[in-house]
């Protein structure tokens, strides 16, 4: 089967006139994957790497929400451009797909549907065998798609990108406030003033003394100014301080810069291309024949698919739906700087990290909600059930998001005094004491630098209910199957409580985290509502109340979709870890790490150690005894759609593995 590579091709595919939002699909690399080899009934599929160009009306009312397209500049047809980089494995034969597209919305310009979804190695550009994985998707006929949506992700290759326009007023220089904000965790002489390596926005006068640096230990707390003689900009993204950066302080830096990317291109970027490849009957459309499209979003991108259904993007410029379902995993009850001048599409907002950043805002539940402040009434997806375009929507949380994602807000009204009702289109499921992402097994500490936690990582691997609620959120859209029911905590039945009712044990060495992230109304100045950020940091007002999940005897979580290693459990395992003493702030929760806290193996270890959680031996009398109530706890969840059959095997080859690390250290 003939390869073809960016040597040999530039294709170029222009939109029709109707659909000249996508003015251009460019084709710089069109390659048959794996020689040819079948994939099921679809047969071949072939790579499409290259850039999608936009042409945006700014006059369209549908665009109107879009901050500062009016300001970018415009091409001779009127319109604002852009381009972006996009990724399509399909079917050779459009014919033999399955008629739905399946996109990710990649997390910081990456790649992670073939890990999650066909057990792949992870690859920004897949080649090989092992990098396309069981090919379970593929198999069925999906076309599997990615775009870059974000101007500043770091410079790695295959990084996933969008180039915007910079708005200006009148031809002149938008200059504004940002705020560069960081925890070290171990002392330096120099910090990125930017999140996570990505791009920062340049200070206009490096040396002015408008621009200001604070360093503080709460993040509540008003932060003690640091002299302006001490700290300076070393480049336009580094700043350093005499006598160094502490690590585990939270220090800001609030400077003046120019020349805002109009970043909510990345939300009707999205938009315009899934709606073109869903919609477009003509010979541009590389994959003609797609009747239904779901959206996949992970951590900041599933933010990202709450903050694109709010705004109204999931009806085009058409007025047509967008997608069809929507799966928001681990976004937990926040939304982000998507939209928003001089906004940072990277930062997110958990307990002791990027503090007090446009994330948690009003409102956060897919149905009406009242804020007690002020009595607005909002919801999520209210501008989509207004229009007729709101799609069917899967939320996915962890242990980890009621600890550090406001998660318990997606579910209860604001006061956190009572759950909140579910729309008949909104399905909301917990993995029970399951991490954010999980750690490596056998489990370990994370102690290579970076973000160190008192405990071992949490290694719980909930991506294989991830599989069967995708199978189940597409044969809803599809053929109207329902899906199963919900599962989460409650506040009406106490599984869903405040942290000293949890129920905790007393674990030799561990405590309960009892101050959750919190969320605020946060003031960002008298021009928010238009997308403009005066006040750095914010003003904060009163709390949003969150909860946390209730524990059973051993500490694990009582509610939502229980794993087997958590039903047949060899240890306390919870979405949540403190910072080492070695990073600072050993009080403070370690980013999205979860715990893995061992049981005893023995009666007279756990005596010893004054440990109240039974020991191994005596839970269980042997290994074929645990694997057994592992294998029963597995067919259960498989029965009730919460995992898939052909996923049985491979965790019962895990139990194993697990009970021999739990008794003898090795996993032989």
């Amino acid at each position: 089967m003939l390869r073809t590579t960016a040597a040999a091709v530039m294709l170029i595919f222009v939109a029709s006139a109707a659909d000249a939002r996508v003015v251009r699909l460019r084709i710089e690399r069109r390659e048959v994957i794996l020689n040819g080899r079948a994939f099921g009934a679809a047969g071949a599929y072939e790579k499409l790497v290259g850039k999608v160009d936009f042409g945006l009306d700014p006059d369209l009312p549908r665009n109107g929400d879009i901050v500062d397209l009016k300001r970018a500049p415009r091409n001779e047809r009127g319109e604002v451009e852009a381009s972006a980089d996009f990724f399509m494995l399909k079917p050779v034969d459009p014919r033999r797909g399955n008629g739905r597209l399946f996109y990710e919305v990649g997390n910081r310009g990456g790649k992670s549907l073939l890990q999650n979804f066909q057990k792949a190695t992870g690859s920004p550009d897949p080649t090989t065998e092992a990098e396309f994985g069981d090919g379970a998707l593929m198999g069925q006929g999906f076309t599997l798609l990615w775009m870059g949506w974000q101007w500043d992700v770091p410079e790695r290759p295959g990084t996933m990108r969008m180039e915007m326009p910079i708005a200006t007023e009148g031809g002149k220089r938008i200059t504004g406030v940002v705020r560069g904000n960081f925890i070290l965790n171990e002392r330096a002489n120099t910090a990125s003033v930017a999140d996570r390596a990505h791009k920062a926005y340049g200070a206009i006068d490096p040396n002015s003394a408008e621009n200001v640096m604070t360093v503080r230990d709460d993040p509540t707390a008003k932060g003690q100014m640091i002299p302006r003689a001490r700290w300076r900009f070393t480049d336009p993204g580094t700043v350093a301080l005499d006598g160094g950066f502490e690590s585990g302080r939270i220090y800001d830096v609030v400077y003046r810069t120019a020349d805002p990317r109009v970043v909510g291109i990345g939300l009707s970027g999205t938009r315009d291309l899934i709606s073109f490849l869903k919609y477009d009957t003509s010979t541009s459309n590389p994959m003609p024949g797609l009747r239904y499209a779901i959206g996949w979003g992970v951590s900041q991108s599933g933010r990202f698919l709450r903050h694109f259904l709010y705004q109204g993007f999931n009806e085009d410029e058409q007025g047509r739906k967008v997608f069809d379902g929507v799966f928001d995993q681990v976004g937990g009850a926040g939304r982000g700087s998507f939209n928003h001048r001089f906004g940072q599409a990277s930062r997110d907002a958990l307990q002791y990290f990027n503090i007090l950043f446009p994330v948690d805002l009003f409102p956060f539940t897919d149905g009406p909600e009242t804020d007690p402040e002020g009595g607005a009434i909002d919801s999520l997806l209210g501008r989509a059930e207004r229009t007729g375009t709101a799609p069917k929507i899967f939320h996915l949380l962890t242990n980890s998001e009621y600890f550090n994602r406001a998660g318990s807000l997606v579910h209860t009204d604001p006061t956190g005094t009572k759950d909140a009702d579910l729309p008949a289109n909104t399905r909301i499921y917990m993995i029970a004491s399951a991490p954010h992402g999980p750690g490596p097994f056998p489990p370990m500490s994370n102690t290579g630098g970076g973000m160190v936690g008192r405990a071992a990582l949490n290694p719980l691997n909930y991506s294989p209910a991830v599989r069967a609620l995708f199978r189940a959120l597409d044969r809803w859209i599809t053929d109207d199957v329902a899906p199963p029911p919900s599962a989460i905590p409650h506040l009406a039945d106490g599984t869903l409580t405040t942290p000293d009712r949890a129920g905790w044990p007393a674990v030799p060495g561990y405590q309960f985290p009892q101050q959750p992230l919190r969320a605020f109304h946060l003031n960002f100045g008298a021009d928010w509502a238009k997308g403009i950020v005066s006040v750095e940091p914010p003003e904060v007002g009163p709390a949003f109340v969150v909860r946390v999940p209730a524990v059973d005897g051993d500490g694990n979580v009582r509610a939502g979709i229980r794993l087997p290693d958590i039903a047949v459990p060899l240890a306390t395992q919870a979405g949540w870890n403190y910072r080492d003493t070695s990073i600072g702030s050993p009080d403070r929760l370690a980013g999205e790490i979860g715990s893995y806290i061992p049981f005893a193996r023995t009666k007279a270890d756990r005596d010893r150690a004054h440990d109240p959680r039974p020991s191994i031996e005596e839970r269980y009398r042997s290994r074929d005894e645990y694997v057994g109530k592992f294998a029963a706890a597995a067919l259960d969840l498989a029965e009730r759609g919460y995992l898939l059959q052909e996923d049985v095997a491979d965790l019962l080859k895990h139990a194993v593995e697990h009970y021999n690390f739990a008794t003898t250290g090795s996993v032989k």
